[in-house]
């Protein structure tokens, strides 16, 4: 497959820059499980057209859904130079070191920093960050300057920061008070993650509770969604793209009910394209969901046999991304490309707060 396989028109408007909500007396009152959601079925080419709430109808007790229950910290925050007072945005991706303060960061614009240069955060400049280490073009490590303790810098730290929502939004309008809240899965629990596993955003307490009335058993894994899956791809042959690193831990609980799920026939769905990907990586020679501790860089394009999930729920992707690459080769090309001239037909909405597919 070649990278000009996954281009297509999207127009701005098709882009959703809040999730679904109704509107009182200028107040927006979210509703996670009421955007559109397109069910494609593999077997026959068949398309339907439904409201996300009902998913219930397609699983049946004994069924397993995976879910990623990583939590997005705040992870975007801004700084300014010392001496020029400069503007530095400062994207945190993780904590390299808890005893030094170590974090790896991207800075921009990354042309006016430099080793050894200082960075001061907040309105009183209270927290002071110095640039020990270039890893990339981009990138750097900041030592952050505080003599607390973990919990307190942490807290002080986050403070400052806003909801990393992904420059699609961003874009188009300017961050808000409820995008921390909105950007995080209501099961989310393992902090770590620098955007959302955001095909996760649509489910609300209710309806995964209905969920488990149902019998519908829910396994949770984590792994830490960082920035490399949103990164451009810049050649053509994508056997020769590289993604970057996660971390990722699968455990025994969610391995049992996995497996237990497959011995029965039963359905095993993956919630969007991070937890498909891990249960690739966390899979053993027989087919089954392995206990796993560690990093991942899978990336997968078609054609792609894949050997735990059989159904998969996704939100619509961008063109040109490797979620979308991976969206096909579960779905299969010519289907799912097919799918997708469909929902802009019928204006559905793409991107993170997006409307869903649940591929069967």
């Amino acid at each position: 497959m070649k990278l000009s396989q996954f281009k297509f028109k999207l127009p701005d408007d098709k882009i959703t820059l809040y999730p679904p909500f109704k509107d009182f007396d200028g107040e927006r009152i979210y509703n996670r499980d009421e955007c559109k959601m397109m069910v494609v079925h593999r077997d026959t080419g068949e398309i339907e057209h439904r409201t996300f709430k009902d998913i219930l109808e397609y699983f049946d007790e004994g069924d397993a859904i995976i879910f990623n229950d990583t939590k997005v910290f705040p992870a975007r925050l801004y700084g300014n130079k010392e001496k020029t007072g400069a503007r530095i945005e400062v994207f945190l991706l993780r904590e390299l070191n808890e005893e030094h303060r170590l974090w790896d960061v991207l800075v921009d614009p990354a042309r006016k920093i430099r080793i050894g240069n200082k960075l001061y955060f907040g309105e009183d400049e209270s927290l002071v960050a110095e640039v020990i280490d270039n890893t990339t073009s981009r990138g750097r490590t900041l030592r952050f300057l505080y003599d607390g303790s973990h919990d307190e810098f942490k807290s002080v730290l986050f403070g400052m920061g806003e909801a990393p929502i992904p420059d699609d939004i961003r874009s188009h309008r300017p961050a808000e008070a409820s995008d921390m809240e909105n950007f995080q899965t209501i099961y989310a629990k393992h902090e770590g993650a620098v955007t959302a596993p955001t095909s996760g955003l649509h489910f609300s307490k209710q309806l995964m509770k209905r969920l488990e009335l149902k019998g519908v058993e829910q396994a949770f894994i984590t792994l830490h969604c960082g920035l490399g899956c949103f990164r451009n791809i810049d050649v053509e042959d994508l056997t020769k793209h590289k993604t970057d690193s996660e971390q990722m831990i699968v455990g025994e609980e969610a391995c049992e009910k996995v497996n237990k799920a497959k011995a029965a026939g039963k359905k095993v769905c993956a919630v969007g394209t991070t937890t498909l990907r891990a249960t690739e990586t966390a899979v053993g020679p027989s087919g089954l969901l392995k206990n796993f501790d560690g990093w991942t860089n899978k990336f997968i394009f078609p054609p792609y046999d894949f050997q735990v999930c059989n159904a998969f729920l996704v939100n619509l992707q961008m063109p040109l991304s490797t979620r979308l690459m991976l969206v096909t080769a579960f779905g299969g090309y010519d289907l799912i490309m097919k799918a997708y001239q469909t929902a802009l037909d019928n204006d559905y909405k793409f991107g993170t707060y997006g409307d869903a597919m649940l591929i069967l």
